[in-house]
């Protein structure tokens, strides 16, 4: 049985080959064919049959996608510019390649994910490299527009290949606009400060942005103008690097310079500029309230951190991390400075910049720390990041002695003032117009040390309406006084210099020039320069823009044309003595006046002589303090004794006025005194008489 099925199996299989092998033959045949298309089908294309080839995608040819001509060829198509061009979105740009394309931002422009090109428009998150950047706010200035206009040109013409030549230029358009002089300079002290912390946090953005452009690498710029820029460009990981220049050393852990979700290379930047000192000169300094604990245990009293001096270049660091509020590890800076001893009082810190709404700014030493320093070089720690700089700190020490000086001298000045006002007033013998003039000297005084009594310390520490107000009545009232003042010179003139000629000033013009012209003088500095009243500690004019010499001008003015009409009535009244028959008793009345017109201007001169240096920060002294409290506290007294207890009629009102209380009849004394006054005289003229 096994053979006749063997025979029949051996059947049927050479039927099934007889079957394969037409198929067979055919597909050989197209394999042969395959082969042959392949030597005249042109570069970009691929074999269909024996006698057509298909153009790849992103090619064609003349004749269409099939090409059966082997004279012809596949071309590149240019899908930016087809009838109908790729879209690649706002802001961006078709770059085409052979057989394809790609999109990348347009120049200025760059994706949010730091790629440098896309596939269509669905991808397209392109913005700007330079943010439009303006001046803040309530900053009106030509140069500071012209400045954000260059830096916008230079964004618009950015190139990635370019990026370094662009930071250079951007450095320097910042040189140019704090060195150049223009209108900056009128700006007011806040407004200074908020173009400052403005300024710096546009630098950060556009150097990180810019730096984020350049290869793994490390970049330094050293400008013209002394402002440097350190670069460090390279993978993320681990372990401590240092980089720096000539201004300031930094070193850090990497690991805290890379940006939340960033994983390209990280960036690391030191920039440093002695120009930004123009722009935050002159803030006041919030110390850390451990610092400051400990310098009230030192001093044994209250501490202020006054204003403090810049020595040191501002220096801004930034990351690709852009929270650096709180760092894991902290920082180590070493910054170059002016080397300069601290004297008494005084503290070399690390401090860095903080913007505020309100003052635009000023320095804090929370979070920093100083290590050391010598050689012009200080050493600091600091947990965060931000612009950082070394000040000489002067600290505001209150003293207990003085305040309690201050406030019983003023007490007792007061009262002396009133005691004169009343006397001026009430005491008819001595009425005229240098009574006059004592008077509302006496009352400037009295008004002046009464607003600086309640109202010179600005213990909130901000420049408020209240302040700027007692400041220009300090300023008025005292002028006031220095006016009232000059008319005694007057007066001196017209009796001496002019021999007894005429009477001296109406009382008009006493008026008019004693209140009328401190007024103008107030009235121009206030519309020139309102935030020149008022400063961070006092109630008091600012230095800033000179603006204190609206006091002390006109007070310098007086005191030397005061000075140059006492000389010469000296001189006058020598003259006048040294005559054949002199009228002595108009001379000895002059000399009189004279000698007390000179105390009284030594008096207010050297009060305020002190008071000058007393409220200028750089030159303030413990002794100076003491001195013009001194002074200003006892002037009152002064004056009561130089035109009240000194002179005759005035003690002869105040004899009858005692007796008047007392009880006793002032006519019975006076006239007992007089006889016996009477009796005396005529001994001494007898006993002359006989010799």
């Amino acid at each position: 049985m096994g053979g006749p099925c063997f025979s029949v199996f051996l059947v049927l299989r050479a039927l099934c080959m007889l079957l394969v092998l037409p198929e067979d033959g055919p597909q050989n045949t197209r394999a042969s064919a395959s082969m042959a298309c392949a030597r005249w089908c042109p570069l970009h294309s691929t074999c269909v049959n024996a006698t057509a080839c298909r153009c790849l995608p992103g090619f064609s040819s003349s004749s269409g996608e099939i090409i059966t001509n082997p004279l012809e060829s596949c071309d590149d198509i240019n899908e930016c510019r087809l009838p109908v061009p790729v879209s690649c979105g706002k802001l961006a740009d078709c770059q085409n390649t052979e057989g394809s394309y790609y999109c990348m931002c347009s120049p200025g422009y760059r994706l949010v994910s730091g790629a440098t090109n896309f596939s269509n428009e669905s991808e397209n998150t392109c913005q700007e490299i330079f943010p439009t950047w303006t001046p803040p706010p309530g900053i009106k200035s030509q140069s500071l527009s012209r400045f954000f206009e260059k830096v916008q040109d230079l964004g618009k013409d950015f190139r990635p290949t370019s990026a370094k030549d662009t930071i250079k230029n951007v450095i320097m358009a910042l040189d140019e606009l704090l060195e150049v002089p223009g209108d900056l300079e009128a700006l007011t002290l806040p407004a200074r400060h908020h173009l400052g912390t403005y300024l710096l946090l546009f630098l950060e953005e556009v150097l990180r942005t810019l730096a984020t452009n350049m290869p793994k690498a490390s970049f330094t710029y050293h400008s013209p103008s002394d402002t440097e820029l350190s670069l460090v460009i390279q993978e993320q990981g681990n372990g401590t690097i240092t980089m720096g220049q000539s201004h300031a050393r930094m070193q850090l852990n990497w690991a805290e310079a890379v940006g939340v979700g960033e994983l390209g290379p990280t960036l690391a930047g030191l920039f440093s500029s002695h120009n930004m000192q123009k722009l935050l000169a002159n803030a006041s300094l919030k110390l850390d309230p451990e610092m400051k604990a400990q310098l009230e245990n030192k001093h044994e009293g209250p501490v202020g951190g006054g204003q403090p001096r810049l020595l040191s270049a501002v220096n801004t660091v930034f990351l690709s991390n852009k929270n650096t509020e709180k760092l894991g590890s902290p920082v180590n800076f070493s910054f170059s400075h002016l080397e300069e001893k601290p004297r008494s009082r005084q503290e070399l810190i690390c401090a860095f910049w903080k913007g505020d709404n309100d003052s635009g700014g000023y320095w804090a030493t929370t979070g920093c720390w100083k290590v050391g320093s010598r050689n012009g070089s200080t050493t600091c720690r600091c947990s965060h990041l931000s612009s950082f700089a070394i000040l000489m700190a002067h600290y505001d020490v209150e003293d207990l002695k003085l305040t309690l000086i201050t406030k019983v001298g003023l007490a007792l000045s007061l009262v002396c003032l009133l005691l004169c006002i009343l006397t001026f007033l009430l005491v008819r013998p001595i009425q005229g117009s240098r009574t006059t003039v004592h008077l509302h000297l006496c009352i400037c005084l009295f008004l002046g040390s009464t607003i600086f009594l309640a109202g010179i310390e600005n213990k909130g520490g901000e420049v408020g309406p209240s302040c700027r107000l007692v400041a220009g009545l300090l300023h008025y009232c005292f002028l006031a006084a220095f006016c009232w003042m000059s008319l005694e010179g007057l007066e001196l003139y017209f009796l001496v210099v002019r021999v007894f000629q005429g009477q001296g000033l109406s009382k008009h013009w006493l008026y008019l020039i004693g209140y009328g012209v401190p007024g103008l003088i107030v009235a121009i500095s206030a519309a020139a320069y309102t935030n020149g009243y008022g400063r961070k500690r006092f109630c008091w004019l600012e230095n800033d823009r000179n603006f204190i010499w609206s006091f002390n001008g006109p007070v310098a003015f007086i005191i030397s044309c005061n000075a140059v009409i006492f000389v010469t009535t000296v001189w006058k009244l020598t003259q006048k003595f040294s005559e054949i028959n002199p009228d002595m008793n108009k001379l000895k009345k002059a000399r009189v006046l004279t000698i007390t017109a000179i105390a009284q201007l030594f008096v207010l001169g050297c009060t305020w002589a002190s008071g000058l240096f007393l409220f200028h920060q750089r030159s303030y002294s413990h002794v100076l303090a003491y001195v013009f409290t001194i002074l200003n506290c006892f002037q009152g007294l002064f004056l009561f004794l130089l035109h009240c207890l000194l002179n005759k009629k005035v003690r002869e009102e105040y004899r009858k006025w005692a007796y008047m209380v007392t009880g006793n009849k002032y006519s019975d004394f006076s006239t007992s005194t007089s006889s016996s006054s009477h009796n005396q005289t005529k001994v001494l003229r007898t006993s002359v008489s006989g010799i």
